[in-house]
């Protein structure tokens, strides 16, 4: 196992802690309310999807492509 794959599996696996994250944030009243009330969700909850998505887009796509 190469240092991409490597380095692709760990993006894919924090990417998706962070997306377990988010979704989980969305689900709390607290942020229910603040969509409820904004129509959008927290800065906080939005960087965790935001970021996780990132992360597991590109660790996937390090295992997928090869040199």
């Amino acid at each position: 196992m190469g240092n991409q794959q490597l380095s692709g599996i760990v993006l894919l696996v924090v990417g998706l802690i962070l997306l377990f994250f988010g979704w989980q944030s969305t689900e709390s009243v607290g942020e229910q309310l603040t969509e409820a009330v904004t129509g959008r969700f927290t800065q906080e909850t939005m960087l965790y999807l935001i970021a996780g998505a990132v992360a597991a887009i590109a660790g996937l796509y390090m295992l997928i492509t090869r040199k």
